[in-house]
C-alpha cells in the first residue's frame, strides 16, 4: 500500500493556474505509474493525466493546458494546471496502482 498525499488545490479565476503536488511514501516510487484522477459533484471519477515509462498521456478536454511531471529524488509527481476553466472544478486524486490520495479541491470561479 502506497501513502499518498495530495496538495496544491485551491480557488482560481478562468483562466488562472495551480500547481498540484501527491508525495508518495514507496522506497521505489519510479517503478509506479502515477495518475491524477478529478471528480465533480455528481460525477464519475475521469481520468486527468497519467504518467509512466512509456510517457504521458492526457484528457483530451486539458490537453494542451495541464502537464504532469514527476521527481523520482522526491517521491512527487506534479500535475501544472494553466488556463483553468470551471469545468474543471473538482476534487483531485492522485493514483498510484491501488493506492489514492484524500484528495484536493479544485475551484475555478470568479
Amino acid at each position: 500500500q502506497v501513502h499518498l498525499v495530495e496538495s496544491g488545490g485551491g480557488l482560481v479565476q478562468p483562466g488562472g493556474s495551480l500547481r498540484l503536488s501527491c508525495a508518495a511514501s514507496v522506497i521505489i516510487f519510479s517503478f509506479f505509474d502515477m495518475g491524477w484522477y478529478r471528480q465533480a459533484p455528481g460525477k464519475e471519477r475521469e481520468l486527468v493525466a497519467i504518467i509512466s515509462s512509456r510517457g504521458e498521456k492526457y484528457a483530451d478536454s486539458v490537453k494542451g493546458r495541464f502537464s504532469i511531471s514527476r521527481d523520482n529524488t522526491k517521491n512527487t509527481v506534479y500535475l501544472q494546471m494553466n488556463n483553468l476553466k470551471p469545468e474543471d472544478m473538482g476534487v483531485y486524486y492522485c493514483n498510484a496502482g491501488n493506492s489514492w490520495g484524500q484528495g484536493t479541491q479544485v475551484t475555478v470561479s470568479s
